[in-house]
């Protein structure tokens, strides 16, 4: 079974807007008691949703509540783009949707008060108790940052 964004959606909303250990912790719970396909799924829309975040306009974004001891800007690193791009997955699918065309609706996943790294280990998490043994996978996107050369024409070689 193909899982559609409604689902997936549907899976993300169990977070409450936010990825924190516990709220992964359920959503993991949840996707280990649905067959591995549903996993799998979940995974792909997953890694899709990060991929096309993926872009210049969120990426450069400095970190909201940090500086330079300068006072100037704080660039996001390429973790640090990754796990506010999971943020805003966390959020749910409005703001996920929003963020396209409001890049002021972004900025403030920036924040370390937002961290959505958690939400990076629920796919594997979710199969290894479901099946036992650990999922050596790739997704058909790549969520790391600067990998959508459509994000980041610049870049393309």
């Amino acid at each position: 079974m193909r899982m559609t964004w409604d689902d997936f959606w549907t899976l993300i909303a169990i977070l409450d807007g936010e990825a924190t250990q516990e709220s992964c912790g359920r959503l993991i719970e949840e996707l280990s008691n649905r067959p591995v396909p549903e996993i799998i799924g979940f995974a792909e829309r997953h890694a899709e949703a990060l991929y096309r975040l993926d872009q210049e306009k969120f990426g450069t974004l400095p970190v909201a509540d940090m500086t330079d001891r300068d006072g100037s800007p704080f660039p996001q690193s390429s973790d640090v783009f990754l796990y506010t791009r999971c943020a805003v997955v966390a959020a749910g699918r409005t703001v996920w949707e929003s963020v396209f065309s409001d890049v002021d609706a972004y900025a403030p996943y920036t924040s370390t008060e937002y961290d959505g790294e958690w939400l990076l280990s629920v796919p594997d998490r979710a199969y290894e108790l479901a099946t036992g043994t650990e999922w050596k996978r790739s997704t058909r996107y790549c969520a790391e940052s600067y990998s959508n050369p459509d994000g980041w024409p610049h870049l393309r070689g």
